[in-house]
């Protein structure tokens, strides 16, 4: 979560003090990973759910702040939009019971929220897009009163000289969509992944967590409408990646420039070189803190992003965070998904076999699934082209089971809702479009019908139309 600054405009001299610092953390980074001090304990895990707050017509309730400071706890804090909050667990050792412990944990933070909500006459919906939220909702009337948001909007519009944001994709339908400010970003929910892991195997996490996100995200996807359209799986990736699009060499948001060599800090050393400062709050702190260096990284949102923290005795460490999933259909779905791509990276790391899938061919598999869901064309290392849900069931599955028993972690029945899910073809954006037909294209019976099943606890693969 951010940090709530003082300023939303900045001048010359701002950016000048900025970028100084900014290049000697970057330095520092790279000297303290040289001198391995950077954690090399074992793997940690931690979690980011985005979710929406609709009242009882299942329209979107812009009334975070009411909420947030109902339920008073640190672990739940805004997002962009007044509808949106982020709920924020803290993280758990990967080993043993991880999977069962974090959905309790989940659980019942999830439930403290909702109740929070119904006392304020509202509901609250994991799910990627909302199907009722309408394009005239996405206004500045509806962000979050918070000094950040505001600087964020300036920054970026100001960077492209007052044009405003388009969005344009083509899926059953055909969306366009402009707006003169970032709100369009408010209107993409997650469930982020956060997987610490040994400095110095990081760079092997990272590039396997590329490689695999393409037959993760054609098995999750719960994204499927976006303002009254029918466009992909997981609409998530394209809205985002053009709901803040800066005219500079590099998008901001991507798959990134390709796999690191030898360290994480490569990346780190690509923000300095390729991407300006966008937002220049200038910290008294010492420069270990490198508030600045994890400032400038936080907004740069690869879908797969090395972030930079410290343990409790000040050491510093590095985090994979997997950005590609959606929020939803269910906090079992949820943690089932987080099963899968701990156990694929760990095997993709061990085995080596990431390396043999190029970047360009890991970077086409993630916006096919993007977009086709488990009816993708996939490309597999060996180069044999297979289809989502067969490369699924013969290959990523098996592999995800050999990972999390390497790292003896309990998940067998996690990585059965997976499979039960690509078996039975029903992620949560298949149920979406099922759900729409059936109700005759009604969104907010569809809305009704997704939070009963969301209620009960079911994976989404259990759900009735």
């Amino acid at each position: 979560m951010g940090e709530e600054i003082k300023n939303i405009g900045f001048d010359a001299k701002d950016f000048r003090r900025f970028a100084e610092r900014l290049a000697l953390e970057t330095r520092m980074a790279r000297e303290l990973f040289e001198s391995r001090r950077f954690s090399n304990r074992g793997l940690e895990l931690g979690f980011e759910i985005e979710a929406w707050i609709v009242d009882h017509s299942y329209s979107p309730a812009p009334i975070n702040e009411a909420l947030l400071q109902a339920v008073d706890n640190p672990q739940v804090g805004p997002e962009l939009s007044r509808f949106n909050v982020e709920l924020n667990p803290p993280p758990l050792p990967l080993e043993a019971d991880a999977f069962s412990r974090a959905e309790q944990i989940l659980c019942a933070l999830w439930t403290r929220c909702n109740d929070v909500a119904h006392g304020l006459d509202a509901n609250m919906v994991m799910i990627g897009t909302l199907p009722t939220i309408r394009d005239s909702d996405m206004t500045l009337e509806n962000i979050s009163k918070l000094n950040r948001y505001y600087a964020l909007n300036n920054e970026v519009l100001r960077r492209r000289r007052g044009r405003p944001l388009r969005v344009d994709i083509e899926g059953a339908d055909h969306l366009v969509s402009e707006h003169c400010d970032v709100m369009l970003e408010a209107a993409a929910t997650s469930f982020q992944i956060h997987l610490k892991i040994p400095a110095e195997r990081a760079h092997l996490y990272y590039n396997a967590s590329i490689a695999a996100s393409g037959p993760i995200i054609a098995a999750s996807g719960n994204a499927p409408f976006l303002f009254g359209k029918s466009l992909w799986c997981e609409t998530r990736i394209p809205l985002f990646e053009q709901a803040v699009d800066i005219p500079e060499k590099t998008r901001r948001v991507s798959m990134g420039s390709g796999y690191v060599a030898r360290s994480c800090i490569e990346l780190f050393e690509e923000n300095l070189a390729d991407y300006p400062v966008l937002l220049p709050i200038f910290f008294e702190e010492s420069p270990a803190a490198l508030r600045h260096l994890r400032l400038h990284n936080g907004t740069i949102w690869r879908w797969n992003r090395a972030l930079i923290g410290f343990d409790e005795d000040g050491t510093p460490h590095l985090r994979i965070e997997h950005r590609i999933l959606p929020a939803g259909p269910s906090i079992s779905d949820m943690v089932a998904n987080t099963a899968l791509y701990c156990g694929l990276v760990h095997d993709l790391t061990r085995s080596g076999e990431a390396n043999t899938l190029a970047f360009e061919q890991a970077q086409s598999n993630f916006y096919a699934a993007a977009r086709f869901g488990l009816g993708a064309e996939l490309i597999w290392p060996g180069g044999e082209t297979i289809e989502a849900r067969e490369l699924l069931l013969r290959h990523i599955l098996p592999s995800a089971r050999r990972g999390l028993e390497d790292l003896g972690v309990a998940a067998g029945s996690y990585l059965d809702i997976v499979e039960a899910r690509v078996q039975g073809g029903q992620t949560g954006a298949v149920w979406q479009r099922r759900g729409l037909a059936l109700r005759e294209g009604d969104a907010f019976r569809l809305m009704a019908a997704y939070c009963e099943r969301q209620r009960s606890g079911a994976p989404a693969h259990q759900w009735e139309p």
